[in-house]
């Protein structure tokens, strides 16, 4: 056994994996000259750059393994039969280097032509490709994409491959190291082989060993994401698939038009049951007026959403936690109106947002990363109908805007700005992998609020109470040991518990003093307040202080609060219950002038509400609430309790079915993105 075969394959390996990316860049280079939509390439060679530095190390995905395999491969062995590296070592990289080469080709080759039709890189539409008409994609192969030129490619890239592989194979290797003394030969040879597989992880995770902070879409540098064409170019060929398969067709979008059609005529009102078809789109069809002004219209409205804002934390059985005692003290001013249990429009944060700004809900269609959607609006988008009772209007974010493409999709909605803390703080902002500290980013909005002399609608999101909670203890200032002093010791004890607890606290802490201080700056200001969705964060159920499972409720709902200084408690009658697609109809039916017309989905909180609210992942009454992942429902009881409540399948299906109509009329209107959408 000698280990210096080994060590001539490492270098080997390295060699071999270096042609890889310059593979890929080429590839990107040849898509960028074919498909660049630019007359001029002048002014774009920053983001040239950044597209092709960010593409080689999110390439490394998969070019990663194109040093790992040959090394163990060839080198493993070489280890006990020297001949396999000295004999077979060229040949047995060649092949595994052609061979990934022609599946890179193949999957460029089809990325090229995905684009031709789709003006786009590989996406959900690929799952398609199983129930097409195989021999219509035969022919537009050959007929349309000139498939047979594409396959006789393959002979010359494959030789000018092998001859590029072979000659890298010919770079002089460094000689092997000797060292006399065998237990240091033993040292070297364990750090080499150490070395190497740091190597391999630092690459494979794109110049870095944390897995968390990895190259993914949502990280393109912005000056290139913020040009489309430029962020799908950064993409790998091998990665664009992986990505769009883990994106699974949603099951609405493979409706067929009648089913379609019969789910969107449950939905209309009955006006419009035998008519909605001739309007362009259906969301024509929810047309309301305005019942007159409530209040004194604000000069400015402020809608806060605050990350992971949870409707149990405000129940009295976990009131000794002492995590929501500042938004309680504004959940009881006497002008403040509020639902106690609401569905958000999402279960996550994206699908919340995206669905509060359009006014239908995402539904797991990402409309936000649809581009028709940045080009396009929707009649029942929030803030295009609060412009048109003059105000302007503008989204603060507590991170990157761009990250999920708020920037495009935000504008399409109406806003006239889209701001984000990571640009508009100061440069030294302390911040979280997901934004700005909400204090400082809330300070920073509040100081920037009273610059404004027009009036201004404000759609405010944070960010910090989200994981992994690593903000330092004494930016949070919890005391645990005096917050906690009723709690049982399998919280108290608790690290990870007491720091997600810790974190909530904070958010909620600087979020009221922003409430505090932009209704000092503006006391006309309406305020309006709720979480993207619940969040269980510590983990309490089965602990002393819940003794059972978390309810449906516990789950996934979140308070509203609406505040003005002519609203009180009970402007809302009797009305524990809600959804985040209440909000845009109230602000416009407490502020606008009697008679005027605005699009919505549910009626606004001043008017009676259906008997079943629902939204595409639950849906609630004022009796029970249910999910439709189960396609069970629970007993709604407020408050809550720690007993536990008892799951049954539901005998009244109008939850189910009107959650899955909702879901289906936004597939809808991705169908038909291109022809029935008002162009902006």
């Amino acid at each position: 056994m000698t280990f210096e075969p080994f060590y001539y394959a490492v270098q080997d390996a390295l060699k071999v994996f270096i042609c890889f990316p310059i593979l890929c860049a080429i590839f990107r280079a040849i898509f960028i000259a074919v498909y660049n939509p630019y007359p001029t390439l002048k002014d774009k060679w920053g983001i040239i750059g950044g597209c092709f530095r960010y593409g080689f190390w999110w390439g490394m995905d998969y070019n990663a393994y194109l040093f790992l395999i040959p090394m163990l491969v060839v080198g493993l062995p070489a280890v006990f039969w020297p001949q396999i590296e000295t004999v077979y070592g060229t040949s047995i990289r060649l092949v595994i280097g052609c061979a990934y080469a022609l599946v890179l080709y193949a999957f460029f080759m089809a990325k090229m032509m995905f684009y031709k039709h789709f003006h786009d890189i590989f996406n959900s539409q690929i799952h398609m490709a199983g129930h097409a008409e195989k021999n219509n994609l035969r022919d537009v192969f050959f007929n349309e994409d000139h498939g047979l030129l594409w396959i006789v490619g393959v002979l010359p890239y494959i030789v000018a491959v092998g001859f590029g592989l072979y000659g890298m194979l010919q770079i002089p290797l460094i000689p092997y190291y000797h060292v006399d003394i065998n237990w240091l030969q033993y040292i070297a040879n364990f750090i080499l082989v150490l070395t190497a597989v740091a190597f391999f992880y630092w690459i494979r995770y794109g110049g870095t060993f944390m897995h968390d902070d990895k190259p993914e879409w949502d990280t393109i540098p912005t000056k290139v994401k913020e040009d489309i064409f430029f962020a799908r170019a950064t993409v790998d060929d091998l990665v664009a698939y992986k990505w769009a398969k883990r994106k699974q067709l949603s099951s609405y979008l493979t409706k067929s038009d009648e089913e379609m059609n019969q789910a969107i005529t449950r939905l209309v009102p009955e006006k419009y049951k035998a008519s909605w078809q001739s309007l362009k789109n259906p969301l024509y069809a929810f047309k309301r007026k305005t019942n007159g002004f409530k209040i004194g219209k604000p000069s400015q409205i402020f809608l806060i959403v605050g990350e992971s804002v949870p409707q149990w934390a405000f129940d009295d059985i976990f009131k000794d936690l002492h995590i929501v005692d500042a938004t309680k003290a504004f959940m009881d001013d006497l002008h403040t109106a509020r639902v106690t249990t609401a569905l958000p429009a999402g279960n996550m944060s994206r699908p919340s947002i995206v669905s509060l700004m359009s006014g239908v809900y995402d539904a797991q269609l990402e409309l936000n990363e649809r581009e028709e959607m940045w080009t396009h609006t929707l009649p029942t988008a929030m803030a295009a109908q609060l412009k048109g009772l003059g105000y302007q209007t503008i989204y603060w974010y507590g991170g990157n805007a761009s990250y999920g493409n708020f920037n495009k999709y935000g504008k399409a909605n109406g806003f006239d700005r889209v701001e984000s803390a990571t640009h508009f703080c100061s440069a030294d902002a302390p911040k979280t992998w997901v934004g700005v500290y909400d204090d400082v980013f809330l300070k920073t909005v509040a100081q920037k609020t009273e610059e404004l002399e027009k009036p201004t609608f404000h759609f405010v999101y944070t960010t910090s109470n989200h994981s992994p909670y690593k903000i330092p203890d004494e930016i949070l200032g919890y005391d645990a040991d005096k917050a906690l002093v009723n709690v049982g010791e399998d919280i108290r004890r608790d690290k990870r518990k007491v720091k997600e607890l810790a974190t909530a606290y904070y958010s909620d802490q600087a979020t009221q003093d922003f409430i505090k201080s932009i209704l000092a700056a503006h006391p006309d200001a309406l305020v309006v307040y709720t979480g993207d969705h619940s969040n269980l964060y510590a983990h309490l159920n089965n602990t002393s202080m819940l003794p059972r499972d978390w309810t449906i409720r516990e789950l996934f709902c979140t308070p509203i609060l609406i505040h003005h200084k002519d609203i009180t408690q009970d402007t809302f009658g009797q009305v524990p219950i809600g959804s985040h697609m209440n909000i845009m109809p109230t602000i416009l039916d407490l502020i606008a002038p009697k008679g005027m017309t605005y699009y919505s989905l549910v009626p606004p909180l001043t008017e009676a509400q259906p008997d079943i609210l629902a939204t595409p992942m639950q849906w609630i009454s004022q009796k029970e609430i249910g999910t439709v992942e189960t396609k069970l429902v629970e007993e709604l009881i407020l408050p809550a309790r720690k007993e536990s409540v008892l799951k049954r399948t539901p005998e009244d299906k109008r939850g189910l079915e009107l959650a899955e109509d909702y879901a289906t009329l936004s597939a809808w209107l991705v169908k038909h993105e291109r022809t029935k959408l008002d162009i902006l």
